[in-house]
């Protein structure tokens, strides 16, 4: 089977959850013997992958260019993943032209709108948001979001929370949802026992890539109401906060005095987060899994959330093992318990290995994705057929966003002459 992944971004597995997730679908295709090309009309950044190292092709592509049309004809592939909505807007009628019997999937990420909106309403107030008012859920955003979705063939979500929330509040089918979470080798007994114990860590831990909102938004509420909280009990301990690309804002917070330390890019996020006790991840808005959460669980270090950030994490067999608290007092007041008791610490730890192993199994989604994708593929005509609404808004919306994107080749190229 031939891939091809139009990426909204290189993926960069060491500065997002977003990269290592990414990298772990193409993994999984790459071990069932898929030819993957990876192509992306932004620029290929430091951090990114070594995706040929992987057996995986890059292809640089340029948005509103007949030139993609060229090499979608040459590629041919048989499924086409487009990496966010943004992507499916851009070359999705590109695909359905050259390749009309190709598969079209779309991988949200996370589901945007909903971050969109509740990010607008925390600005409202000030506090951790999950229901939002539908008029700030109904969105334009939601519309272009939700349009891909119902345009394409299968849509990749990470939570289910989020396939609920599409299903019931949005009225899309279930059969064009597919729960596709991290994907992740187990963390084995041999594993666990290497790890450092709770004695052997110090301080806290919060780690987030600095261009998402909800994690600078989690710094601020760290360093103006949780932090000063924690620091009053605990005088000795300090926090520090890693993240890719941190703007002069962020490393302006750097503040030894208080043991409240910005460290910026971490070269392997794991190896810090293992140095640390309690892991500490304050998000007042958000959506879909939360990669740093992951990551403490594969390293052993309890976490401290809120209820946005504990959202989709686990489900009824297997509880979040941590604290959960909504307001700076409470956050703290669980961070500092934590931080102190050798059983709840250890307890948390042992029940985030197991919830890690059975919720995140890499064999487990790798090997659902490709039976789902290969069943679609046997039944497509059928399937496409039976969503009538996705139909139409191809065919309306797709024919203007062909006619614009020809229109700003025509007038690019116009310059040029």
């Amino acid at each position: 089977m031939n891939l091809l992944v139009i990426g909204y971004v290189w993926p960069e597995p060491a500065s997002s959850a977003a990269g290592y997730r990414m990298l772990a679908l193409l993994d999984g295709f790459r071990q069932h013997d898929w030819n993957v090309i990876f192509a992306s009309p932004a620029e290929k950044s430091i951090h990114r992958a070594d995706l040929p190292a992987r057996g995986i092709d890059e292809q640089s592509i340029a948005l509103n260019c007949s030139s993609f049309d060229a090499f979608l004809r040459e590629a041919q592939p048989d499924v086409v993943l487009f990496d966010r909505f943004m992507m499916e807007e851009q070359f999705g009628w590109r695909v359905e032209l050259h390749c009309p019997h190709a598969l079209r999937v779309l991988d949200t990420e996370d589901l945007s709108c909903l971050r969109h909106a509740r990010h607008a309403a925390a600005k409202l107030s000030g506090q951790v948001t999950t229901d939002v008012a539908p008029r700030l859920l109904f969105s334009d955003h939601a519309k272009r979001e939700v349009a891909a979705i119902l345009r394409s063939d299968l849509t990749l979500m990470i939570s289910r929370a989020e396939i609920q929330l599409l299903t019931s509040a949005f009225q899309v089918d279930p059969s064009l949802l597919h729960y596709s979470p991290f994907m992740l080798q187990p963390v084995t007994p041999e594993q666990q026992a290497q790890l450092p114990q709770m004695d052997q860590r110090q301080h806290f831990i919060a780690i987030g890539n600095f261009r998402h909102a909800p994690n600078w938004d989690a710094v601020l509420w760290l360093q103006q109401a949780i932090w000063p909280l924690i620091r009053r009990q605990l005088p000795e301990a300090e926090l520090h906060i890693y993240g890719a690309y941190p703007p002069p804002k962020a490393t302006a917070l750097d503040n030894p005095r208080q043991g409240f330390r910005v460290k910026g890019w971490a070269k392997s996020a794991s190896e810090v987060m293992q140095q640390a006790r309690v892991n500490l991840a304050p998000l007042r808005f958000g959506a879909g899994l939360k990669g740093k959460l992951v990551d403490a669980l594969a390293c052993g270090t309890p976490s401290v959330t809120t209820t946005v950030g504990a959202e989709g994490m686990a489900d009824e067999q297997e509880a979040w093992p941590g604290p959960v608290a909504d307001t700076p007092e409470a956050f703290a007041a669980a961070a500092l318990e934590l931080y102190r008791d050798p059983d709840q610490w250890r307890q948390s730890q042992q029940q985030g290995f197991r919830l890690h192993n059975r919720h995140f199994a890499f064999e487990t989604h790798a090997e659902a994705l490709m039976a789902r994708l290969e069943t679609l593929g046997r039944t497509l005509d059928q399937h496409r057929l039976n969503n009538f609404t996705g139909a139409m808004l191809r065919h309306h919306s797709m024919k203007s966003t062909q006619y614009m994107a020809q229109w700003i080749e025509a007038k690019n190229r116009h310059k040029t002459d």
